[in-house]
């Protein structure tokens, strides 16, 4: 990390000259009003193609122990920036077969081979395939979200704010125990994510769980091609599971779920509280409650809950978010200007 690096790839993370038909850039999809995400159900590629899931948000990506929806091999953000610049399946930036010609355009551009080399002062060749992940790598690591009223403490949240915050981590509810809610057995820790790394991490924090969205057959599949860890182990356990991501600025980053399948926050507490989505007819219709890959963790707590705290919870979701990421002049597209 350097200034120099994290600048560098804050204009290469908004250069569309990283797609094969200079249509987008890193931040078509990761857009800094939206905490990094695009407001789409399921992202678009380059090209149209629409993608079976949504934009993940890049913040505090850095501290992330897995860097997608269901691939726990992508762990660090110099190897996952190579996805969406040369990925076929699905095409996101389309630079497939591309890389002297990416080469080439920054080249010729007549701010790069500055930037570059005060990047990397110590490479011969310092405009390449290696220093374009590793910039890119350094501004996502310097996108960190922790100025929400949530981590300005008690005093800067409401009443309202302040009980949804206990029900999230394990307060009674009016007519229920203790942990009802469950919420941050998923969703604990710094980043309101148990899938973390850090330095001084002891043990693989990666973690994918079902949540009950879809349950189409008695195996608990999940639609066709956006099955999740499945996908990559072939193991029928692991059909529906996906990382889960974290809350911070949550409020901004509608639609919910892996495939944005979920619109409000409203509809996403009403999911929990059911213990998994009932889909009553056509293509994706079954019960998610009843799906066997289930994580044991989502029992449902609509009985436990009145509606003022479901209320609480809600208003404590949205005391997540950082109005300085959505608005610093440090990660805002340099292009703009």
């Amino acid at each position: 990390m350097s200034e120099a690096k994290v600048e560098l790839g804050r204009f290469l993370f908004y250069d569309t000259k990283l797609s094969g038909n200079q249509t987008q850039s890193c931040g078509t999809c990761h857009q800094q009003e939206f905490a990094f995400t695009d407001e789409l159900a399921q992202a678009e590629g380059s090209t149209g193609q629409t993608h079976p899931r949504s934009s993940m948000s890049v913040a505090n990506s850095g501290y992330a122990a897995s860097l997608t929806w269901a691939n726990p091999a992508v762990v660090r953000l110099e190897e996952q920036a190579l996805v969406p610049m040369f990925g076929e399946d699905p095409v996101e930036l389309g630079m497939a077969n591309m890389e002297d010609e990416l080469l080439r355009r920054l080249r010729d551009d007549e701010r790069y081979p500055e930037m570059f080399a005060e990047a990397f002062p110590n490479q011969a060749d310092p405009v390449s395939l290696d220093s374009i992940t590793k910039a890119l790598a350094s501004f996502q690591r310097a996108l960190t979200s922790f100025k929400s009223r949530y981590d300005l403490g008690d005093d800067a949240m409401t009443p309202s704010e302040r009980n949804g915050m206990d029900l999230f981590f394990g307060a009674t509810t009016a007519a229920g125990g203790n942990d009802a809610l469950e919420c941050f057995h998923c969703h604990g820790g710094f980043l309101l994510s148990q899938a973390v790394d850090h330095e001084g991490s002891e043990f693989n924090q990666q973690s994918f769980i079902n949540n009950g969205l879809y349950n189409l057959d008695s195996d608990g599949s999940y639609p066709e091609g956006n099955q999740g860890l499945y996908e990559m182990t072939n193991d029928p356990a692991d059909k529906g599971k996906f990382k889960p991501p974290s809350l911070r600025n949550i409020a901004v980053t509608a639609p919910y779920m892996h495939d944005g399948s979920i619109a409000t926050l409203e509809e996403v507490v009403e999911h929990y509280a059911r213990g998994g989505r009932l889909i009553e007819s056509g293509p994706n219709a079954g019960d998610g409650r009843d799906n066997p890959n289930k994580s044991s963790l989502i029992n449902g707590f609509e009985d436990v809950i009145s509606e003022q705290e479901k209320q609480d919870l809600i208003a404590f979701l949205r005391s997540l978010t950082d109005e300085d990421l959505l608005t610093n002049a440090a990660f805002s597209d340099p292009f703009a200007e």
